[in-house]
């Protein structure tokens, strides 16, 4: 798997998204992930899967350092009172000593940015993560989060050929802070469309491998989509054996002014 080097951090360019993944059967099919090459687990305190991921990195039978594992804290346990005793709930649901990667999954607007960032820093000195990083910041949130000191590796965002990121993506790339794209198929949108499946054609591939292909050839840009069937997550790997040509990679950047966004930005307590 490709990887990409932030501040410290080896991350794969593609990743399990684990999102709706868990109960019953999800655990084998994250064993089958492992098993067909993902080293890469996106969860979250906030999709009750932390435990799915424990049991399906034993069945497995992957060793922990070759497992990068991501957790994010649920927007209401970013109060200063509750972050930490929530990450360590979270390392006894994974059955880990750490994670990989931590991050604050939405701005809780109740709770100020600098108080929740403090926190996520104490868990890092704490050894509770070996990385930092946050999910749906704008940029005035992460120059804040920067203002503190805090060595932010990624920021999780909506991300796809039909939502233009350039003003983010720009400003992470200056700070040299990985964009990781969530909703990196558009949920479904690219099946079918025309420009993709044409330049598809021409590689072998699908839609869903040309739009992924799109985003990882992007500087610093890592993917994380989520299939809870087995035959696309092994066709979403198979896309590191072929390029797109400056004339694909214009035509699907054309694509990008649709600007339709799937995931509302702000969250509320009655997102979820």
């Amino acid at each position: 798997m490709r990887t990409v080097h932030i501040k410290g951090a080896e991350i794969p360019v593609i990743g399990m998204g684990t999102y709706t993944i868990k109960g019953s059967g999800a655990a084998e099919l994250i064993a089958e992930a492992l098993e067909m090459g993902y080293t890469y687990l996106d969860s979250a305190q906030m999709y009750g899967n932390e435990g799915d991921i424990s049991k399906g990195i034993k069945l497995a039978g992957a060793e922990r350092e070759d497992v990068f594992v991501l957790t994010k804290v649920h927007p209401e346990n970013t109060y200063p009172d509750k972050f930490l005793a929530s990450v360590e709930e979270s390392l006894r649901n994974l059955e880990l000593d750490y994670v990989d990667l931590l991050l604050i999954h939405w701005p809780n607007p109740k709770v100020p940015i600098q108080h929740a960032i403090a926190e996520l820093m104490k868990a890092q000195e704490k050894g509770y993560s070996k990385f930092i990083g946050v999910s749906n910041f704008n940029i005035s949130m992460i120059q804040a989060a920067l203002d503190m000191g805090a060595e932010i590796v990624t920021n999780q965002v909506e991300y796809h050929c039909f939502l233009n990121q350039d003003k983010l993506k720009s400003f992470l790339q200056q700070h040299g802070i990985s964009l990781t794209a969530y909703s990196p198929l558009g949920q479904g949108m690219v099946i079918g469309n025309p420009v993709l499946k044409e330049i598809g054609d021409k590689y072998s591939k699908t839609e869903a491998q040309v739009a992924l292909r799109w985003l990882i050839e992007q500087d610093q840009v890592l993917a994380i989509p989520r299939s809870s069937s087995k035959e696309r997550l092994a066709s979403n790997l198979e896309v590191f054996d072929f390029w797109l040509s400056e004339e694909d990679k214009q035509a699907i950047d054309q694509l990008r002014f649709t600007n339709r966004r799937l995931v509302d930005w702000q969250y509320s307590p009655d997102w979820d």
